[in-house]
C-alpha cells in the first residue's frame, strides 16, 4: 500500500453516519506472519511511524500490551474463514504513550502467494461537539451492549460495544440473526428469551450466561443479558432490544468464592499428611489448574523430631531437600511430571532459591518459555516437558503454617489456553493455605500419635514366658489414629510353684495419658503378684491405686472432657487369672472386664464367668475370684472388649465368633493368635485390641514329690535325709544336694519351731528346683540380719542366700514358705 498515497477528509457531518464513516481510518496491510506490508498516511498521523521506518517489520512492536499468540490464532483463524473481526486494542505510539483504538481486520486475501490481512484502525476520540459526545456516549463508550431485533429476531440496530462484544462487524451483523453468527454464545437460548418477550410483552431482566465469542475466541465471557419489547402507538410490539453487560470478572469472583469455598469441604478430610497432599492435587485439577504438584521439605514427612523448617532457622540452602507428596494431572499417570509421589525434587522455579519458601510470596509465571537460558540451565529436564506438553503458565506458592515453612504447591496449565492472572494467585495463595494448616495439624497429629504408640509399646511385655506350665502367645492392634492409642494392655508372670499368672486390662481413655496411666498399672499388678495375693486381693489394692491415680487428675477435668487425651485418669477394666499346673486349677477375678474363653482339648468351647466385680477406680465394692480346673492342652484365651465389639456392639456374637476361631487345631499358637485378630478386626478401628492365648500343661508326678512332718525337732534329720536322696537319685541334681539340704533344714526347723501343724514338705523339679514348706500357721517369718554376738537369727538370711528367690504366700489354710534354686 502507498504511504504517500493522500487520504480523503473526513466528512463534517456530526451525523450517525459519521460514527460508521471508515474513509478517514488509519490502515495498514499485514503479511500472514505478522509483518507490515503497507502503511497509510493516515496511520503515520495516528501512530507517528513513518512508513520507511515501519514497513517490513513485525507489526506486534505496535501493541501497548504485551502480545497474546493465542488471541491472534483465534482472530487469523476467523479471517480465513471469510469472517472479519472488530476490537478495541491499546497501541504505542512513536513518543511512547498509549492510544486506544477501534480496530477491524478483512477476511484474509492474497497479494501473489502472500497470505494478507488488510487492518484500519480509529482513535477513541473524547472531544466532540455536545450533541455528538451525547451519541457518541450512547453508541460507542457504554459499557452496555446494545441491539434492537425485529420480529424475526434479525439485527437491524447495534451499539459499538455490542459490536466489539462479539467480534463481529456491523455490517455483517444487519439483516440476521444472532444464531446464525454467534453459535457458541448459547445463541438459541437467548433467542427463545426474547421470542417469550415477544409473545407476553413483558421484559425479561438480568439473564446470566457464559460463552464464548469471535472478539476472544479462546477464553470464556460471562454475560448479563435484558430483554424488553420495542411497542408502537397503537401498542403493537415492533421488535426487541436487549441489552448486555459482561459481568466476566464478577462471575470469576464468585467462581473463585465458591472453590475456595468447596476446598474447605475436599482438602484435609483426615489426620495424614500425604493424603492431605493429595487432595489438594486432586481438588484443584482441572477446576483450577491442568497439572498440580505439591512437594513437601523432608523433615515434614518426619514421624521423628519436630519435621519443621521455622522461618527463623538462619540461612536457608540454596536448594532445598523436599519429596514429592502428592499430584494429580488432566493426563492420566502424570505424564508431566519428572519425579513420581516418594522421590526427592528440589524444584524452586527459576531464578528464586530456598528463601522463597522462607519468606517469599506466590509466584506467578503467565507465560512459560522453555528456550529461557533460566529453565534450560537449571531446570532442563522441566524445560523438555513444557516443551513435549505444552505446559504455558505457573503459579508457585509456599505452603506455610504457625510461622513454619512445610513446602511448595505448583499450579500449571496447559490445555486450558487461558493463561494465569493476578487474581488466580489470590485463589492459589487460599488452597495452599488451607492445605497449609491441614498438612500442620496432621502432622503435628502424627508426630504425637507416634510418640504416644512408641510410649505404648514400651510399656507393653516384648517378650512372654509361661515356663513349663503355659504355652503363650499374644497379639496387640493399636487403635487407628483417629481414635488415638489406647489403654490395653497383658502380661505374663511367672509365680512360685510354677505357677503363672495372666492378666489382661483396659484402661479407660485415650492418648498419652492412657497409655501411661496403662504403664502405671502393669507396673502394680507384677508388684502385687510377686507379694503372692490372691487374685480378688489383687484386684481390691489395684482397685485402692485407681482411685488414688483418679484423685491426681487437674482440678476441673472431667469425664466430659471431649478431648480425652488429656484427661484425668478415669477407671480401668481388669482380669487376673493364676493357673497351677501341679492341680490344674484356674483361679481367676474380673473388675468390670469380658470373661475369658476355654477352649477343651476336644475342641468344645465355653466361657467360663468368675464373679463378676466392678470396673476399678469405684471403690467401696468387693471382688470375689472363682475357680476352674482345665485339662492339659486346653486353650485359654483372654481379650479386651475391643476385640468383640463388633460394628453393632453386639458383643455375644463377637465372642462366639471368637471361640468358633480358635477352636481350630491345625494352627500354632502363634498363628492362630495373629489370624483370630485379623479375621475379627479386619478394618482400623476407634478402639485398641489385646488378646493373649494360653495353652495349658501340667506337671508330671516324677516332678513332684511331698512328705508330712512331724511336729518334732528329731524329724527334720530325716526329712532332710529323704529330700537330699530324691533330688539326688531321681532327679540328677547332685550339685543342688547341698545347697537344698541347707534350706530344707532351715525351713522344716522353722516351721516346726514356730508355726502350727499340718507341716508339709513339698520338692517341685520344674525349669527350677522349688522347695515348699507349709504350716497352719498364718504369721509370716521376716528377715533378721543377726547381730555378730546373737547365736541365731541367721535361718532366713542363709535361705536368701542360699536360693535364687525366696518368699511366703497364704493359703485357705495358713501359709506356704517356699525358695528357688535354678538348675544348672
Amino acid at each position: 500500500m502507498d504511504a504517500a498515497r493522500d487520504e480523503p477528509e473526513a466528512p463534517t457531518s456530526g451525523g450517525p453516519s459519521a460514527l460508521f464513516d471508515a474513509s478517514t481510518d488509519a490502515a495498514a496491510v499485514v503479511s500472514g506472519h505478522g509483518v507490515v506490508l503497507g502503511w497509510t498516511r493516515a496511520a503515520e498521523e495516528l501512530l507517528g511511524h513513518p512508513a520507511t521506518e515501519i514497513v517490513g517489520s513485525p507489526a506486534t512492536r505496535l501493541l501497548a500490551v504485551p502480545s497474546d499468540p493465542v488471541r491472534a490464532a483465534g482472530v487469523a483463524e476467523r479471517c480465513r474463514a471469510g469472517m472479519g473481526w472488530n476490537g478495541r486494542i491499546p497501541l504505542r505510539h512513536h513518543d511512547g504513550h498509549r492510544v486506544d483504538v477501534d480496530l477491524r481486520v478483512s477476511a484474509s486475501f492474497r497479494i501473489a502467494a502472500d497470505e494478507c490481512f488488510l487492518i484500519s484502525a480509529r482513535e477513541l476520540r473524547r472531544q466532540r461537539a455536545v450533541g455528538q459526545s451525547m451519541l457518541d456516549g450512547f453508541l460507542t463508550r457504554s459499557p452496555v451492549g446494545m441491539a434492537v431485533m425485529d420480529t424475526e429476531l434479525r439485527y437491524v440496530w447495534l451499539n459499538d460495544t455490542l459490536e466489539r462484544f462479539g467480534g463481529v462487524p456491523r455490517e455483517q451483523r444487519l439483516g440476521r440473526r444472532l444464531s446464525e453468527l454467534l453459535p457458541g454464545l448459547q445463541a438459541e437460548t437467548i433467542e427463545g428469551r426474547m421470542r417469550k418477550v415477544l409473545e407476553t410483552g413483558l421484559p425479561v431482566t438480568d439473564y446470566e450466561y457464559v460463552g464464548w465469542s469471535w472478539a476472544d475466541p479462546h477464553r470464556q465471557h460471562a454475560y448479563s443479558t435484558s430483554f424488553f419489547p420495542l411497542v408502537d402507538p397503537d401498542d403493537s410490539i415492533t421488535g426487541v432490544c436487549y441489552m448486555v453487560l459482561d459481568v466476566t470478572e464478577r462471575w470469576n469472583a464468585r467462581q473463585l468464592l465458591s472453590l475456595v469455598s468447596e476446598a474447605g469441604t475436599r482438602i484435609g478430610t483426615t489426620l495424614d499428611v500425604l493424603w492431605t497432599a493429595q487432595e489438594l492435587a486432586d481438588f484443584a485439577v482441572p477446576r483450577f489448574a491442568d497439572f498440580v504438584v505439591v512437594d513437601l521439605l523432608e523433615p515434614v514427612l518426619s514421624t521423628e523430631g519436630h519435621g519443621t523448617w521455622l522461618t527463623d532457622a538462619g540461612p536457608a540452602p540454596a536448594k532445598p531437600v523436599m519429596r514429592r507428596a502428592g499430584m494429580s494431572s488432566v493426563r492420566e499417570g502424570c505424564p508431566e511430571a519428572v519425579a513420581r509421589v516418594g522421590e526427592r525434587v528440589d524444584f524452586v522455579p527459576p531464578p528464586h532459591d530456598a528463601h522463597l519458601l522462607i519468606d517469599g510470596g506466590p509466584i506467578l509465571i503467565p507465560v512459560l518459555d522453555p528456550s529461557d537460558e533460566l529453565w534450560t540451565s537449571e531446570q532442563p529436564a522441566r524445560a523438555a516437558s513444557i516443551r513435549e506438553f505444552g505446559l504455558h503458565s505457573l503459579i508457585s506458592a509456599p505452603m506455610r503454617a504457625r510461622n513454619t515453612t512445610l513446602g511448595l504447591t505448583t499450579f500449571i496449565r496447559s490445555r486450558n489456553p487461558v493463561s494465569f492472572q493476578p487474581d488466580d494467585v489470590l485463589v492459589a495463595q487460599e488452597l495452599v493455605a488451607r492445605a497449609a494448616l491441614c498438612v500442620d495439624n496432621a502432622r503435628r497429629y502424627t508426630r504425637e500419635h507416634t510418640a504416644a504408640v512408641t510410649l505404648q509399646r514400651s510399656l507393653l511385655p516384648q517378650a512372654l514366658t509361661g515356663g513349663t506350665a503355659l504355652e503363650v502367645a499374644s497379639s496387640y492392634l493399636p487403635a487407628d489414629p483417629s481414635g488415638g492409642v489406647g489403654g490395653d494392655w497383658f502380661d505374663v508372670i511367672p509365680l512360685s510353684g510354677a505357677r503363672v499368672g495372666l492378666v489382661v486390662g483396659d484402661v479407660v481413655g485415650h492418648g498419652i495419658t492412657a497409655a501411661a496411666t496403662m504403664g502405671r498399672l502393669r507396673t502394680a499388678v507384677q508388684t502385687l503378684a510377686d507379694m503372692e495375693m490372691p487374685p480378688d486381693e489383687l484386684l481390691a489394692h489395684l482397685d485402692d491405686l485407681v482411685l488414688r491415680l483418679s484423685e491426681e487428675r487437674p482440678e476441673g477435668d472431667t469425664a466430659g472432657t471431649a478431648d480425652q487425651s488429656t484427661t484425668g485418669f478415669l477407671g480401668a477394666t481388669c482380669l487376673y487369672a493364676v493357673y497351677d499346673p501341679v492341680t490344674r486349677c484356674c483361679t481367676m477375678a474380673r473388675a468390670g472386664h469380658p470373661p475369658p474363653v476355654v477352649i477343651a482339648p476336644d475342641g468344645q468351647v465355653s466361657y467360663p464367668e468368675p464373679p463378676a466385680g466392678p470396673p476399678l477406680g469405684l471403690g467401696g465394692m468387693a471382688f470375689e475370684a472363682g475357680e476352674i480346673e482345665l485339662a492339659e492342652n486346653s486353650l485359654l484365651g483372654l481379650y479386651t472388649d475391643g476385640l468383640v465389639a463388633d460394628a453393632d456392639r453386639d458383643v455375644e456374637r463377637g465372642m462366639s465368633r471368637l471361640g468358633d476361631l480358635l477352636s481350630r487345631r491345625d494352627l500354632d499358637l502363634d498363628t492362630l493368635c495373629s489370624s483370630a485378630v485379623r479375621e475379627l478386626v479386619p478394618a482400623p478401628q476407634p478402639d485398641d485390641i489385646a488378646l493373649l492365648l494360653a495353652r495349658t500343661h501340667a506337671l508330671d508326678a516324677e516332678q513332684i514329690v511331698s512328705w508330712d512332718v512331724p511336729v518334732d525337732p528329731a524329724a527334720v534329720a530325716d526329712i532332710r535325709a529323704r529330700a537330699t536322696r530324691h533330688v539326688t537319685d531321681f532327679w540328677g541334681l547332685a550339685e543342688l544336694a547341698m545347697t537344698t539340704e541347707l534350706i530344707v533344714s532351715e525351713l522344716v526347723t522353722n516351721a516346726i519351731r514356730y508355726a502350727e501343724p499340718p507341716i508339709r514338705l513339698r520338692l517341685l523339679c520344674d525349669t527350677r528346683l522349688t522347695c515348699e514348706v507349709a504350716d497352719g500357721s498364718s504369721t509370716a517369718p521376716r528377715l533378721r540380719h543377726a547381730r555378730s554376738m546373737d547365736e541365731g537369727g541367721r535361718g532366713l538370711f542363709l535361705v536368701a542366700q542360699l536360693a535364687h528367690r525366696w518368699g511366703a504366700r497364704y493359703t485357705a489354710g495358713g501359709k506356704i514358705i517356699w525358695a528357688e534354686q535354678e538348675i544348672p
